[in-house]
């Protein structure tokens, strides 16, 4: 009859004896689990999942953002004016939306390309986050246009707004193929108090910028309320 052999000991041992094993682990002298060790281990864990918070935190926060510009795009964007009116209405505060239409940028792609158009909208982009406050919004709705959401100003001020904004983007001016180009802006504005509404706050401004552009003045657009 075969005989089983002791892990331990390297004896051998008669059927039906107990036998004692050890772990391969402990035979080579390795510790078991320290206080120190569990704490090192916490400490890695806490590190691991605030770097996974933050890449999941820079995740939507570029979910929000304009590929092209770095400016809020229209999804984030018209989430914004949402908040904002429903701010206004709890508050009785006040705000304006404009939003606003790069001229003549088609032309400038068809004479220059799309390259030239980029450096355009980029451009905007910069002039109009350098000219409102910081708890102000500006963001990219599609192609040329973009919008502004002011808060707490007047309908005077907020008409005011615009014309600069205007006059900033038509001082701009850019060099393409040795030939001095401009683009001008066309501007809308819609006013928002407690009787405002997201939707129509957007639409009332978008038909002001048009009715502006099609009267091919670079001034403000036709003030409408929200």
């Amino acid at each position: 009859m075969k005989k089983h052999r002791n892990r331990r000991a390297g004896t051998a041992a008669k059927p039906g004896t107990r036998v004692r094993l050890q772990s391969r682990g402990r035979d080579r002298g390795e510790p078991a689990t320290s206080p120190e060790g569990a704490r090192q281990t916490i400490h890695r864990l806490r590190l691991e999942l605030a770097q996974a918070r933050r890449q999941i935190e820079d995740l939507r926060a570029s979910a929000d953002r304009d590929v092209l510009l770095d400016i809020f795009n229209r999804r984030a964007f018209v989430r914004a004016v949402d908040r904002s009116i429903a701010y206004i209405k709890r508050y009785g505060a006040t705000g304006a939306l404009i939003l606003i239409d790069v001229d003549h940028l088609k032309p400038i792609n068809d004479s220059f390309g799309h390259a030239a158009g980029d450096k355009v909208l980029k451009a905007v982009a910069r002039t109009l986050t350098a000219q409102v406050r910081s708890s102000d919004v500006v963001g990219r709705l599609g192609g040329d246009e973009f919008g502004v959401l002011l808060w707490n100003l007047s309908a005077a001020d907020a008409e005011a707004k615009a014309r600069s904004l205007e006059h900033a983007i038509d001082t701009l001016s850019f060099e393409f193929d040795q030939r001095t180009v401009h683009a001008g802006a066309s501007a809308g504005i819609a006013i928002l108090d407690i009787h405002a509404d997201p939707a129509r706050a957007l639409e009332q401004a978008d038909r002001a910028m048009y009715v502006r552009k099609a009267e091919r003045r670079h001034a403000c657009g036709t003030l409408v309320r929200a």
